[in-house]
């Protein structure tokens, strides 16, 4: 199988570094071989219309049916007739970006509990394969 993820007008991309780092926005032009003009929609987002390096994109399969330049109205249409933030939280991208997000805001006290729930589950899985074997 080829290579799907192209850069292109629509392509919903993740940002992966600066201040709006793990935030969606869309391709909406492409300026040259380094930089692409985005825009979030803001109200879904937060990221406003903004030229970026291709650097700090990092693109998903998922791509919206819109014109070069396309007005921020057009664009919000977009992704609610194509369901862009449901097809996004439904990815496995995503919910390991949330896992990730959830054990990075964990206390002391609750990675402990983790880790006694971990060795509780071990002990019962040793057992059951004890019996069975």
């Amino acid at each position: 199988m080829g290579f799907t993820r192209f850069v292109e007008v629509g392509r919903v991309a993740l940002i992966n570094y600066g201040p709006s780092a793990g935030k969606l926005c869309t391709i909406i032009d492409i300026v040259d071989q380094q930089r692409v003009l985005i825009d979030g929609p803001f109200d879904e987002t937060g990221i406003h219309r903004q030229v970026i390096s291709c650097k700090r994109l990092s693109l998903t399969d998922i791509k919206v049916q819109i014109p070069r330049c396309a007005k921020e109205k057009r664009i919000v249409d977009a992704w609610k007739s194509e369901k862009v933030t449901e097809t996004w939280e439904a990815s496995s991208w995503a919910k390991r970006l949330s896992a990730k997000k959830r054990r990075a805001s964990l206390s002391d006290f609750d990675r402990f509990k983790v880790m006694v729930a971990k060795k509780q589950k071990a002990k019962l899985v040793a057992e059951k394969l004890s019996t069975l074997a």
